[in-house]
């Protein structure tokens, strides 16, 4: 097959793409900033997103047929130069060669102050640094590549290793941390193998815009919890919950997205969070 290009190769959903893409018989490269794998299947290249210079001349370089982009950063002093401008500069190398680009967003571009899902057509409102530098790289990768297609996507979880959210949970409750859940703080979490089959999809596909690719379950991040432990066999009794600052804490309490068009260009199912944490117990590294 064709070369794929995966930047982020060393994080959560990079580290699943690069399995899938492998047994799939995709030509894989992927880069990495910080973080080196031990080990992979795909060429691996050291790149910081904040140098857009080398960001184009390794596209150029590489001339992969497609690209899938989701390494970001979340908070921090190079937030904006990452997250937002390193997106527009790997927008920019990939129509540089005419690759397909496939750019990872998310539901916390939206202010979360309405009480439906949000769809394709509804306009960001992000409320804190991260929502809006998510915001402006979606707006800097249609510019620079208005054929792009712009996947938003929600918590991710459920690989072979715990996610940042499920830790989370095992945390609080293996070290008794005095912490409490949002239970009116709503998203869609997705499994990360569904999510990654689902971008392999589209990577061989011509959708182009907004896409969403969530699970189909709106769960709160309680209940989210709730699921994680029962799972993993501890005791979701034993979690606190509590109420959501909401936009004045910054934090958008309905992220849920509508999955409508997705599930109608994908054979990859979409599953919600409950069908996938009550069918099997997780895997956990203890």
């Amino acid at each position: 097959m064709a070369m794929m290009l995966i930047t982020g190769g060393s994080g959560y959903l990079g580290s699943e793409l690069i399995r899938r893409a492998s047994l799939q018989g995709w030509q894989l490269a992927a880069t990495y900033h910080t973080h080196k794998p031990a080990s992979s299947p795909a060429d691996l290249f050291a790149l910081d997103l904040r140098d857009p210079v080398a960001v184009e001349r390794l596209i150029h370089a590489l001339r992969p047929a497609s690209i899938i982009h989701t390494a970001y950063l979340q908070s921090g002093p190079d937030l904006w130069s990452i997250t937002a401008e390193g997106a527009a500069a790997v927008a920019r190398g990939a129509a540089a060669i005419g690759a397909r680009l496939i750019h990872l967003s998310s539901d916390v571009v939206f202010d979360g102050e309405r009480m439906s899902a949000y769809n394709e057509q509804d306009a960001p409102a992000p409320i804190s640094n991260y929502g809006s530098a998510k915001a402006a790289a979606e707006r800097m990768v249609a510019a620079a590549k208005p054929d792009s297609l712009i996947v938003r996507t929600s918590l991710i979880y459920g690989g072979s290793q715990p996610s940042v959210h499920e830790q989370f949970v095992y945390t609080a409750l293996d070290q008794q941390r005095d912490v409490a859940f949002y239970d009116d703080e709503y998203r869609c979490p997705i499994q990360v193998g569904d999510l990654a089959e689902a971008l392999l999809e589209a990577a061989t596909g011509n959708h182009t815009g907004i896409l969403h690719i969530a699970g189909t379950d709106i769960v709160s991040r309680y209940e989210f919890a709730c699921l994680v432990a029962k799972a993993s066999g501890r005791d979701p009794a034993l979690l606190k919950h509590a109420h959501s600052p909401g936009f004045a804490g910054g934090r958008p309490r309905n992220c849920a997205l509508d999955t409508t068009l997705a599930r109608s260009l994908f054979s990859t199912p979409l599953r919600g969070a409950r069908q996938v944490l009550q069918s099997a117990p997780i895997n956990v590294a203890i």
